[in-house]
């Protein structure tokens, strides 16, 4: 944690925040115990947890059940000696520092412990890993597959005990079907022989399959498959359709993958220059990266299948084993590219069942923003990851917005959750969105200031020439307020200046039609639609001409019109009636 990112957390502390409430994978509170020794030990277990994730920092001298002034404790234990005692009571070895700081004229220790390189145990050999913001006790499989992760050991990588002659014509067939059908040069891989094809793609040593291959292209122990796919009706109904695969990889991930499409529905969405865009319920990309990830990417050391469980309302891809070591939900989306089975990884890349490295999880986030839907939800056990795919009816007001933003912002994770996110929360600061984009607060303020730049013209800044305690705050731009209308679930419904230019024009009028809300309130046609629909709904306004449809179809007083409309100072007085539409100002 940087000294910026430390001061600011104590100073919510200090405005009233509980210390508990911001404690994380990477952060935790201690305050002294009765006992120095037992003090020492307390802070000891901490910093092995910690290096045992992604490392982090612990502050010793706050309460983190207390809120305010009185949640600053302070302690008397000597950093030197707390570093070296926490060096000799781990094993192996481990290297803090640890810095004094003052806050309210309180002492305090800042304890930085780095991601460990090895895997780290109290002085009777026993491992903690945290998992949220709880230490918890690791088991001797958790500790050798984390070992593994941290020395870099590739299991796919490892000779299996099966020859290359035991592949089967229909894998492949299948791998160069798969190669065939890529968009590049890997085209040509597909006219190689057998026996280069393996070479290729480094899943043979000699005449022997490592363990990539053969979890590739060889059937799984029979009882045993690698994929079960189960489709729903409803989240909580019974399956309707089961499939167990048990195939080789490259079979099994092809045929999940056609029954996912099957059974994938779309709503076309109109662009306001016409073009038609396809919403599925769950992106296509977005589903073929949660599969792919969790093939590839799970422990083969542990058993059980990875199981894809379909309904209409969610899609969720379990897998077995933690994240690798270092990744964390909180991180994914930044932590610097680090497969568990480089060499099945490698391979499936090739093969195009997945992305490069580091970009999979990224279009996850960037294809789900993109067709309306909500972000992916990725849950990490000590035995499991699972990605929660989440459908439904899609929101089209954010998904036209996004398809009319500049390639660049169309294709940018940050950019797409910062929009997602101010969908719902008025304002923002770096320090605030920092956590979302899980990035710092510094690179968050690049961010924020490029997206309000036109174009994007995204954000605004909220408050001219204030500064918020997280950084300068930003709001949505005025257009982007415009464009994406009911998708800002924070917009209240009350009298607008929209209610009141439009029953103006019809007072003086009589009539309005969708070109001249265009170019009251400079709208697409589409948005000026929406409006319009909300005074007809509402009753305002009535269909008056025989035309039906485009831009030209008449509209007049409906039931509840205002019918006392006078001119006063120039301006139209609305003394009746109190129409109401979502509270923004498109003036």
């Amino acid at each position: 944690m940087s000294t910026l990112d430390l001061a600011a957390t104590l100073s919510a502390i200090e405005s009233g925040r509980r210390a508990g409430e911001l404690e994380s994978q990477t952060l935790e509170f201690k305050q002294d115990k009765a006992r120095p020794e037992d003090t020492e030990r307390d802070i000891a277990e901490a910093a092995i947890c910690l290096a045992n994730g992604t490392g982090g920092t612990i502050v010793l001298g706050i309460a983190d059940r207390e809120a305010g002034p009185a949640a600053f404790r302070g302690t008397a234990l000597d950093g030197e000696h707390l570093r070296q005692s926490i060096y000799a009571s781990t094993k192996p070895n481990l290297l803090v520092s640890v810095q004094a700081i003052t806050h309210l004229g309180v002492r305090l220790l800042a304890v930085a412990v780095p991601e460990g390189l090895d895997v780290y145990a109290d002085s009777k050999g026993r491992p903690y890993r945290r998992l949220g913001n709880q230490c918890q006790p690791m088991s001797p499989a958790e500790a050798s597959s984390l070992r593994d992760d941290r020395l870099g050991i590739d299991w796919s990588a490892r000779p299996s005990d099966r020859r290359a002659d035991e592949v089967s014509p229909l894998s492949y067939a299948t791998l160069r079907t798969v190669l065939a059908g890529l968009p590049d040069d890997r085209r040509a891989l597909a006219d190689r022989s057998d026996l280069d094809l393996l070479r290729l793609l480094d899943l043979v040593h000699g005449d022997v399959l490592n363990r990539a291959g053969e979890a590739l292209l060889l059937r799984a122990a029979p009882g045993r498959p690698r994929l079960v796919y189960q489709f729903r009706p409803t989240p909580g109904g019974e399956p309707s359709a089961v499939e167990r695969l048990d195939g080789p990889l490259v079979v099994a991930f092809a045929r999940v993958m056609e029954v996912v499409r099957a059974r994938l529905n779309s709503a076309p969405l109109t662009l306001p220059d016409g073009q038609q865009i396809q919403l599925q319920d769950f992106p296509e990309l977005a589903v073929r990266e949660a599969i792919a990830n969790g093939l590839v990417h799970r422990d083969y050391r542990l058993p059980g299948p990875v199981t894809v469980e379909h309904s209409p309302a969610v899609l969720v891809v379990t897998s077995p084993g933690p994240l690798v070591s270092g990744v964390t939900p909180e991180n994914i989306l930044t932590h610097p590219p680090k497969p568990r089975n480089r060499t099945l990884a490698n391979a499936a890349r090739v093969l195009g069942f997945a992305e490069e490295y580091g970009r999979g999880i990224d279009r996850m986030y960037v294809s789900m923003i993109r067709t309306g839907r909500g972000l992916p939800l990725i849950e990490a056990g000590q035995d499991h990851v699972s990605v929660h795919l989440v459908g439904g009816a899609p929101n089209t007001h954010i998904a036209r917005y996004v398809a009319q933003l500049p390639t660049v912002e169309r294709d940018d994770t940050d950019a797409l959750l910062t929009l997602f996110h101010l969908c719902s929360t008025r304002t923002i600061t770096p320090m605030g969105i920092a956590p979302i984009l899980q990035r710092t607060a510094a690179e968050a303020a690049t961010i924020l200031g490029r997206l309000a730049l036109d174009p994007p013209g995204m954000v605004e800044p909220a408050r001219a020439g204030r500064r918020a305690a997280g950084g300068p705050t930003y709001k949505l731009s005025g257009s982007a307020l415009a464009a994406l209308g009911p998708a800002v679930t924070y917009q209240t419904r009350s009298v607008s200046e929209t209610d009141r230019k439009v029953i103006a024009h019809v007072a003086e009028y009589g009539k309005i039609t969708n070109r001249t809300i265009q170019n009251l309130f400079d709208l697409t046609v589409h948005r000026a639609n929406t409006l319009l629909d909300d005074l007809i709904r509402r009753e305002i306004l009535v269909k008056t001409s025989i035309q039906q449809r485009g831009p030209g179809v008449e509209y007049g007083p409906g039931p509840k019109f205002p019918r006392r409309a006078t001119k006063s100072a120039g301006r139209h007085r609305i003394s009746e009636s109190k129409p109401t539409l979502w509270g923004e100002d498109l003036s």
